[in-house]
């Protein structure tokens, strides 16, 4: 049926009977001698037709296939009532717990997400709410209604949380290696933590080469339990630098990878992310010369696992404003436009700074300058997102001086004096006739717009 932890009831049961054979064999009468006769010298000897035969059974006599069956036959052979109830518990816990390793897909398995998927954690927890009540249903029907009473409440439990081995290649391990996985991982939380403890009580900060020598004694220990297949795994899952780039993921923001990408890029970048750990934070130039170039074999690994497009685009997130860019796009519904958006952003930000520093140019003049680029990045970011054009701001009133006409004056001669267009000064004074302009007549003059 299944394996049982509990082999030591079937010891017990052997040593049971075979204690009742001997008991058996010491009660057993003795041979009565026949009484003597005169007339002959042979002694006649009577003999018990008593017939011992030897009882032991094996587990598989008593195991059956179906839980009511195995439970007839643990009573069969007078085990406890409460015995009885331990071991079915115990059994039916087991595989739940199996059935819950492989048939929930939980969102740790999807180790390339850099964030969780809340449809699959909903899914998962429907699942597992599911297979919950039918592992009580079951244990009701065999057991009644009072089987939770006994169910191990008074053995101890563990004292901190251990790994949560599923999916189809670590849920499908054997439980007596999962067992020793918890215990790997344990071991290696405790002598991380004494360490750190003792680096602390002389006040001393945590060192990160010894920290990365715990993780790669950890490692070590798993490959020696571990198939490859299995390992990498496992490392997808727990380690610190498949940690590391999960969150490293997670702040690109946009830069989702399928599980094959993410593999790859897993499996091109541990190896040297183990080795700059192991470098620690030396600063020494020897140090800084091989951690650089252990930066530029990583990130040529880097791009051969991604290619030459995607690696582009991973090395742009990185990038605050080309996020704000992306962002901006998606909202748009036409993420394609993101590196276009990206440019406008760049050059806008450079024009309003060489605004900004122009010392030639009033702050008035700087107020209608960086005007003018905000519309003209509205415009070119309808453009880019294949919009209609906004419709304009308002601009800012024109600064404008006033003149008080004198003879022989003309609109040329107060171009050239003021440094403006003739068209600016007939614009910011819209209605007078320049013909008929008498002495002493004000008009405004715009502003010189120097650049």
């Amino acid at each position: 049926m299944r394996e049982r932890p509990l082999l030591v009831l079937s010891l017990a049961a052997n040593l049971g009977l075979a204690a009742a054979w001997l008991v058996s064999v010491q009660q057993a009468p003795k041979p009565v001698a026949a009484p003597s006769s005169d007339t002959t010298n042979q002694s006649a000897v009577v003999r018990t037709n008593l017939l011992l035969r030897r009882h032991f059974f094996t587990w598989s006599e008593l195991e059956s296939p179906d839980y009511a069956t195995y439970i007839v036959n643990l009573r069969a052979i007078a085990c406890p009532e409460q015995t009885i109830h331990d071991i079915i518990i115990a059994d039916v816990n087991a595989l739940y717990a199996k059935r819950r390793a492989l048939e929930v897909l939980t969102p740790e398995q999807q180790w390339w997400r850099a964030t969780a998927d809340p449809v699959v954690q909903a899914a998962a927890d429907l699942k597992l709410r599911a297979l919950e009540e039918e592992r009580r249903a079951l244990l009701t029907s065999l057991l009644g209604t009072a089987w939770d009473s006994a169910d191990q409440s008074s053995l101890p439990r563990p004292t901190r949380a251990g790994l949560n081995l599923d999916g189809p290649v670590l849920g499908a391990l054997p439980a007596d290696v999962k067992q020793a996985l918890q215990e790997i991982a344990s071991h290696s939380q405790d002598r991380m933590q004494v360490y750190l403890d003792t680096q602390r009580k002389d006040g001393k900060p945590a060192d990160p080469v010894e920290l990365a020598k715990f993780r790669q004694q950890t490692r070590e220990e798993l490959a020696r339990l571990l198939t490859p297949q299995q390992l990498e795994e496992f490392l997808l899952r727990f380690s610190q630098n498949a940690t590391a780039l999960r969150t490293e993921l997670a702040q690109l923001q946009f830069f989702n990878l399928s599980p094959d990408e993410f593999r790859q890029l897993f499996r091109a970048r541990d190896n040297f992310d183990m080795q700059l750990a192991l470098l620690g934070d030396a600063a020494d130039p020897e140090t800084a010369r091989l951690r650089a170039e252990i930066e530029r074999q990583r990130d040529n690994a880097t791009k051969l696992a991604l290619g030459e497009k995607r690696y582009a685009e991973y090395q742009r997130l990185h990038d605050p404003a080309y996020r704000d860019a992306y962002a901006q796009a998606q909202e748009a519904g036409a993420p394609e436009a993101a590196g276009a958006l990206y440019d406008i952003q760049r050059a806008v930000a450079d024009e309003q700074q060489r605004i900004r520093s122009d010392a030639t140019l009033t702050e008035q003049q700087k107020a209608i300058e960086l005007k003018r680029i905000e519309l003209e990045q509205l415009e070119a970011n309808a453009l880019a997102l294949g919009q209609e054009l906004p419709p304009k701001p308002p601009m800012p009133p024109t600064p404008v001086r006033e003149h008080s006409y004198r003879e022989r004056e003309n609109l040329i001669g107060l171009a050239l004096m003021y440094d403006v267009t003739v068209s600016s000064i007939v614009s910011a004074n819209p209605g007078v006739d320049f013909n008929r302009m008498k002495v002493g007549d004000v008009i405004k003059i715009p502003q010189p717009m120097k650049r």
